[in-house]
């Protein structure tokens, strides 16, 4: 159980520092606490969606993966992060990504973001 809690701080965290670097990654909200609210729901959308979705696309494009030595994780990465902003707009919450390159460059900070917090956050069971 904590696993996924550090795991969800992490996501969370590394999203926070997204939609901070990113123009085009928006979180909007009428306060701090609210922004921080849907903030954790996401990462844990978002966590929902590397579990389940993630290993599926990932073995449907494996020839790619070895093609392109893989640097089309970026692109699976970046669907991934769009996916997510799809799904949160269906659940009426106020993160949005807009356009591939914007998912791109997302993806790359969330994914360097949450592998150094996740060093830094205990992972025990």
């Amino acid at each position: 159980m904590m696993n996924f809690v550090v795991k969800t701080i992490a996501n969370a965290g590394a999203l926070a520092v997204a939609v901070w670097v990113l123009d085009k990654i928006t979180l909007t909200g009428d306060s701090t606490p609210k922004k921080i609210g849907t903030l954790v729901v996401v990462a844990l959308l978002f966590g929902l969606v590397n579990f389940i979705v993630k290993p599926i696309v990932k073995v449907l494009t494996f020839p790619l993966f070895i093609l392109t030595l893989g640097l089309i994780t970026l692109i699976v990465n970046a669907l991934m992060l769009l996916l997510t902003s799809w799904l949160a707009g269906k659940l009426d919450l106020s993160f949005h990504v807009d356009g591939l390159w914007t998912a791109v460059l997302g993806g790359l900070i969330i994914s360097i973001v949450s592998w150094a917090l996740n060093l830094v956050l205990p992972d025990e069971d």
